[in-house]
């Protein structure tokens, strides 16, 4: 098994059995642990969602870098390999809900690893209200009715982001029920739509490639898009590859609920991710091979949807956006029940406000049911800002994807710090008695490699681009937007934490070990 430094980390399970390891964790088996290998990778999967995150994000990295954005996927990928096989690590040593809060605070300080829940919690509401956004790219493309407010789809108008930000409350509203009902309709509900949605992305990606316009070697072109040559076509491009692969932690979220989570999650984890790259690059290499037109403005605002409906016909087109809906769908509920996990692994360390009421769980249904109503409520409430301006939209997409980027470098940072000190070391089976998922002798470089990427690309996608994210002009607010959210998200939790600490209340560890174990709520 791990062991690590310091002193104060909660103690390690001593036996691989997934029930009792909670216990020895400190905490009771509340959750129902209902899910098996394919749920667990559907948790994975559907967060990542590609269907919804490649249609939502295509047009952008297309009218960014031409053609050539291709590229970034396959280094985004590759980076992001090496992130989940230290988190698969780590999946295997900590089966708990709430990872990248409990990975950080097991690896590092107190402080810090709340820190890093705290980000990443307030990432994942972001990126629920952004997922929920994605509606607006292909529903008004399957039948006009659906633009009810204006009459421009385009998610950059005015009447496109407003019509954007309620749909996507309609949906949240759908999602937050159904994460409120019982943790075996979430995840029938997960499960069902993301077998439509590998069969759906598995189709789209084969009829481009029989409707292919042009050959692979378009990709090693920039366009007339491309502003800044190839480097800053790629810098700009990857941004599309990165809102697509990120999630796949969602396993280790739902380990309390999963079978057998020490050889389950690691392995979802990696798998869900693998799956999501390859099938994404697929139809981001297709789509650029079927666009009727590369310079007609189209594909750089329209996107995947014009591809579709103009190179396979409206009937078949609209057939298949409407499994694209499905995966927007589940996508959203996978990432608000991933959220509410998070919310609620820190509530029960009673590290956020209300934390008693957040960490209840129905006996029942097995579900938290407030961090769903709080998750639904708070994203609902960042679509508003799509009411406001059309660059809202790019800039809670963006943002929230800076977020989990740096959260994940608040685990994969102090982990290296820990194999450097000797204070990671891999020993221990898993519940089926073989050896817990290990990187070995390769632990050191990947996980090295796996801190200066994200490092990289979070500075990367934070960086204020004026003709990113103001290509308007006039407000400097936009361009600024995912400094001063990360600012104000990091500034608001100091606030707390000084005012809780006022109050002579313990530290998130210390807290944990002077409660006792609760027996669950009805």
């Amino acid at each position: 098994m791990a062991t690590t430094a310091p002193s104060d980390v909660r103690p390690e399970p001593p036996g691989p059995t997934a029930d009792s390891s909670l216990v020895e964790f400190g905490y009771r088996q509340e959750l129902h642990r209902s899910l098996g290998r394919y749920a667990s990778f559907a948790a994975g999967f559907s967060f990542i969602s590609v269907l919804t995150t490649v249609f939502q994000f295509f047009a952008f990295g297309y009218a960014f870098g031409g053609p050539a954005f291709f590229w970034a996927w396959p280094v985004v990928l590759v980076g992001q390999l090496l992130v989940a096989a230290c988190f698969a690590e780590l999946a295997a040593r900590y089966p708990i809900s709430g990872a990248v809060y409990q990975w950080s605070s097991r690896l590092s300080t107190p402080a810090f690893g709340w820190f890093a829940g705290w980000i990443m919690v307030i990432g994942q509401i972001v990126v629920v209200a952004a997922a929920a956004l994605a509606l607006q790219v292909v529903m008004p493309a399957i039948w006009s009715g659906f633009q009810l407010i204006g009459g421009d789809p385009a998610p950059t108008s005015a009447s496109g982001a407003a019509n954007a930000a309620l749909l996507g409350v309609v949906l949240l509203a759908l999602t937050t029920f159904v994460n409120m009902i019982d943790n075996r309709v979430m995840s029938l509900v997960n499960r069902i739509g993301v077998t439509a949605e590998i069969i759906g992305a598995v189709l789209i990606a084969v009829l481009l490639f029989t409707h292919s316009e042009r050959s692979p070697g378009i990709t090693f072109h920039t366009g007339t898009a491309a502003q800044s040559g190839l480097v800053g076509a790629l810098l700009v491009g990857s941004f599309t590859a990165a809102y697509v692969m990120i999630g796949f932690d969602s396993a280790g979220e739902m380990s309390e609920e999963t079978h057998r989570p020490r050889r389950t999650a690691p392995r979802t984890i990696l798998t869900a991710l693998g799956a999501a790259g390859l099938l994404g690059g697929l139809i981001v290499l297709g789509g650029l091979l079927a666009a009727p037109s590369l310079t007609d403005g189209r594909l750089g605002s329209e996107g995947l949807s014009y591809v579709l409906t103009s190179s396979l016909g409206d009937g078949v087109g609209r057939a298949l956006l409407v499994d694209v809906v499905i995966a927007i769908a589940v996508a959203t509920l996978a990432i608000q029940t991933s959220a509410c996990r998070m919310l609620f692994s820190m509530a029960r360390d009673g590290q956020l406000p209300f934390a008693r009421r957040l960490a209840a769980v129905d006996r029942r249904t097995g579900m938290p049911g407030a961090p769903a109503l709080v998750v639904g409520v708070l994203a609902a409430a960042l679509l508003l800002l799509n009411f406001a301006s059309p660059e809202a939209f790019l800039a809670i997409g963006t943002t929230c994807i800076v977020m989990l980027y740096l959260a994940y470098a608040m685990v994969t940072g102090p982990l290296l710090w820990q194999r450097l000190r000797g204070g990671f070391t891999v020993e221990g089976a898993d519940e089926t008695g073989r050896p817990l998922f290990s990187l070995g002798r390769w632990g050191v470089p990947v996980n090295a490699l796996a801190l200066l990427y994200g490092l990289f690309m979070t500075v990367n996608l934070a960086w204020p681009r004026a003709e990113v994210y103001d290509p308007a002009g006039g407000h400097w607010y936009f361009q600024w937007f995912t400094v001063l959210f990360l600012l104000a998200t990091v500034g608001l939790g100091a606030l707390w934490r000084a005012t809780r600490t006022q109050r002579g209340r313990p530290a998130p560890r210390e807290a944990a070990a002077a409660e006792p174990v609760r027996e669950p709520t009805r």
